[in-house]
């Protein structure tokens, strides 16, 4: 997988600077005032660095933004990058001064004095974040970019600080990775090596095949998967470390390559349907996040792993197949089969593990995009508190994301005439009607979250904390979820 950028923290060490021949980055409050090593940046530089300071360009600086004075008399540096950024500033700008960091970095890496700002690892998580670059079919070289060290006045308890954060960027990262690959690399045979490899980090994978699939029921599933040459495949992937509690449980949609089946998409645009396996990845990537930093909870991921694709024995509009629950489900569109394949893993995750909470993600409407474009992912839920505790994690992260409306008369539009239900209810509300299928394999009581995640896996362009490809959303959030509610203070 693609590795961030290594990061290291060492106390200031201005002897150090004139001799670096990377980048030097150093943060500047507004108003510009140098601390001890800005002041012994500046005399080197010859006070071109406190010139800058007091000019109108870097007033006119937002948090988190930088700008660059190029090959500066006295040192040995490319540049010098001055980053606006407050003692005081958020978690949202010290990240984002991180990625400005980590979008400029350079096979010389680069010299960041943090001094003693309190959100320097904060600044060194959206570096690594934004320094993400997926090369992995291109046939030049790549490029390494060089390591990255942090001068900063207490050094062990920054990198103690950081040290969790460094987890959840691997996480971001193999997420990225799984979503980017092309679908004749991500197989599902591939995809659930890859999970499987996640044992060596402490990860208890177990990988169902398509005949155990049968046997357990999963009609639904295994019938989106009927047409392609890879057999579908559930990858249940376990991380116990909270003691007895019941797990949370997050379900992942992974079809590999959507083509919608018989009811084909249009070919444009369909290379990028290369993410519907976004749900997944953003699972896997929770999942490793989790083992990486130890974390003190109980959480169970399982996704449902197929290929949509047209042939001889693909599924048809006016099919009718069983899921695991039992409920029956007349197919009125074959690209309406994401939730076929969350229907019966939502169902397995429930009876298998009776977990605390379930919580979904998938690629699942065009419609959401319509309604909440690439800024935020949908969030439907039957639990006031659950969804109110993920919105707050999402925020935190600042990863986008809104609470969508739900109700009996959208569940009216699934009516069947011959079966127990419709895959789709029509244009008018998709996403919302998509929620209301799923939650039909709810089981009473179950605290439940959808997140349709269409618009945010893979983004048109770049976000601030990743370059234009997948964007990983969801990976933070949903860490943040487990880190506040699900290991408590006393656990460690």
């Amino acid at each position: 997988m693609t590795a961030p950028v290594a990061i290291h923290f060492r106390e200031t060490d201005v002897e150090a600077l004139a001799g670096h021949a990377g980048r030097i980055a150093v943060l500047l409050p507004e108003g510009g005032a140098l601390d001890t090593g800005a002041k012994r940046l500046d005399r080197a530089m010859k006070g071109a660095l406190s010139r800058y300071a007091a000019s109108p360009a870097f007033g006119k600086l937002k948090a988190g933004e930088g700008a660059d004075l190029g090959y500066p008399a006295g040192l040995a540096a490319e540049a010098v990058q001055v980053i606006r950024l407050d003692r005081k500033a958020s978690v949202e700008d010290a990240r984002k001064a991180g990625a400005a960091i980590g979008k400029t970095l350079t096979e010389a890496g680069a010299l960041v004095l943090a001094g003693n700002h309190p959100r320097a690892a904060e600044i060194a998580l959206g570096l690594a974040l934004r320094a993400y670059d997926f090369t992995a079919h291109k046939t030049a070289e790549p490029k390494l970019l060089g390591e990255v060290t942090f001068m900063v006045a207490k050094p062990e308890a920054v990198a103690a600080e950081a040290r969790p954060m460094a987890a959840l960027a691997e996480g971001v990262f193999f997420t990225r990775d799984l979503i980017n690959e092309p679908a004749n690399v991500l197989t599902t045979y591939d995809f659930a090596a890859r999970l499987a490899a996640m044992h060596e980090l402490g990860l208890d994978v177990e990988i169902l095949e398509e005949e155990e699939l049968v046997k357990l029921g999963m009609g639904a599933l295994v019938a989106v998967g009927m047409g392609s040459e890879s057999p579908s495949k559930v990858v249940v992937m376990q991380w116990n470390g909270g003691g007895d509690e019941p797990p949370l449980a997050l379900v992942g949609k992974g079809v590999v390559f959507d083509t919608g089946g018989i009811s084909i998409k249009p070919a444009g645009g369909m290379e990028e349907m290369t993410m519907d396996m976004g749900g997944a990845g953003v699972v896997a990537g929770v999942m490793r996040t989790l083992a990486l930093r130890g974390a003190k909870a109980n959480v169970v991921g399982i996704v449902g792993l197929v290929e949509n694709m047209p042939d001889g024995r693909a599924q048809r509009p006016g099919d009718v197949v069983r899921s695991m629950k039992g409920d029956t489900i007349e197919v009125i569109n074959t690209d309406a089969e994401g939730r076929l394949v969350l229907a019966d893993v939502l169902w397995y995750a429930q009876d298998r593990f009776k977990p605390s909470g379930v919580i979904d993600l998938a690629t699942l409407t065009g419609a959401i995009i319509i309604g909440l474009g690439h800024e935020n992912a949908g969030v439907f839920s039957n639990n006031d508190a659950f969804a109110g505790a993920f919105l707050k994690a999402a925020k935190a992260e600042g990863e986008g994301a809104w609470r969508m409306p739900m109700g009996a008369a959208y569940d009216a539009k699934l009516k069947s005439r011959i079966a127990d239900m419709m895959n789709v209810g029509g244009r008018p509300g998709g996403a919302i009607t998509a929620a209301q299928f799923l939650a039909r394999f709810i089981q009473d009581g179950m605290p439940w979250i959808h997140l349709d995640i269409a618009g945010v896996a893979l983004p048109p362009s770049e976000t601030a904390l990743a370059p234009k490809g997948a964007s990983g959303w969801g990976v933070m959030a949903l860490n943040r979820l487990i880190q506040d509610g699900y290991e408590p203070a006393d656990k460690g």
